[in-house]
């Protein structure tokens, strides 16, 4: 099934998953006419990770300020918008259930329908922010939470075919940044370092023959193993060298399992999808490894890889012509899985 052409559907979108307080307006599914962010990156940064009853209390303060200011951006009123999209799950519940009450608010007041979004869904919809999508597509998503392949074959069509089996991508990461006294969110900090880094420790990859699954607590816990051994040995750990040995270990297995499963399935084109696809490492070695292999590849901008709610508005669009429709007793799933709409 090819693209299909839209005509002025105007999303309102809200995300509230976690930690960011998000509100975007999105015209056909493919343009982003505005989209707000507010972080609490500051405010959860000195905790080490992200306290869910804090969060839920920013976004009680940001949300409708963030919902106003994208309205205000975007230059419209409610009676442009065409429906409501909010992230139903999976996240924090109580976040999620700041953002699922004021689209619940705002539909109803404003007469309009509402959408319900799986939050991996709009991380994977944010490529189509950025060009078609082709189909079938293999999606590589890696975010604090999640790391699976997930294979489209339409739109609306979603098939996991390998997910962690333990940490999630970017949870590793955090908790070795924080071995190596790293402030949160550890990710970006471990991926400079892993750049600026010569030589490296040499880690162990978790393959698990015959499956595309992945697994970084054996990853995780030799790190943490490595640097308990120096301290016993009264050595100084070099953290670049640390961290250009983790780096290297988890972006060569997430390539070489994409590229397998991108050559099982016959795709036309590989995505990447979440928080930890802005790491430079892994961008660069997808881009290098499907070039190479002759398979289209692509990464939405930074700013599209961590939460945001024009993500969930351009998954909703196409939710929204598919006469997808959620109702007033929506509530927040945290546990939310994948499935497909059509």
């Amino acid at each position: 099934m090819g693209e299909f052409i839209m005509k002025d559907t105007i999303i309102l979108a809200i995300e509230t998953s976690c930690d960011e307080t998000a509100a975007a307006l999105i015209r056909n599914g493919s343009e982003i006419v505005s989209n707000v962010v507010a972080s609490q990156i500051e405010s959860q940064k000195r905790f080490g990770g992200v306290v869910p009853e804090i969060a839920s209390r920013h976004h009680v303060e940001q949300i409708t300020i963030v919902i106003e200011e994208a309205l205000e951006k975007a230059n419209m009123q409610p009676s442009d918008i065409s429906a409501v999209a909010v992230t139903e799950g999976p996240g924090l519940v109580g976040a999620l259930l700041i953002g699922i009450n004021a689209a619940k608010a705002f539909a109803f007041v404003h007469n309009l329908p509402i959408i319900g979004v799986h939050h991996i869904a709009g991380h994977i919809y944010a490529n189509a922010l950025v060009q078609p999508m082709e189909f079938p597509l293999l999606a590589l998503v890696v975010s604090g939470g999640h790391t699976e392949l997930v294979l489209m074959r339409e739109h609306g069509s979603f098939e996991v075919v390998g997910e962690t089996r333990d940490d999630a991508a970017g949870e590793a990461y955090d908790k070795v940044a924080r071995v190596l006294n790293m402030p949160y969110p550890g990710g970006p900090h471990i991926d400079r370092l892993a750049h600026e880094a010569e030589e490296s420790v040499d880690f162990p990859r978790a393959w698990l023959d015959e499956s595309y699954d992945f697994s970084f607590s054996g990853l995780k816990s030799a790190v943490i193993n490595y640097k308990h051994n120096m301290d016993q040995r009264g050595e100084e750990i070099v953290p670049a060298h640390v961290a250009k040995g983790f780096q290297d270990s988890v972006v060569e297995v997430l390539t070489t399992k994409t590229l397998k499963a991108a050559r099982e399935f016959n795709v036309k084109q590989v995505i990447a999808a979440g928080g930890v696809s802005a790491n430079k490492g892994l961008r660069t070695s997808l881009e290098q490894v499907f070039l190479e292999e002759g398979i289209p590849f692509t990464v939405p901008p930074l700013k599209l890889c961590t939460d945001n709610a024009a993500m969930i508005g351009a998954a909703a669009a196409y939710m929204y012509e598919a006469g997808v429709r959620g109702d007033l007793s929506m509530n927040g799933v945290p546990g939310k899985e994948l499935k497909s709409w059509k």
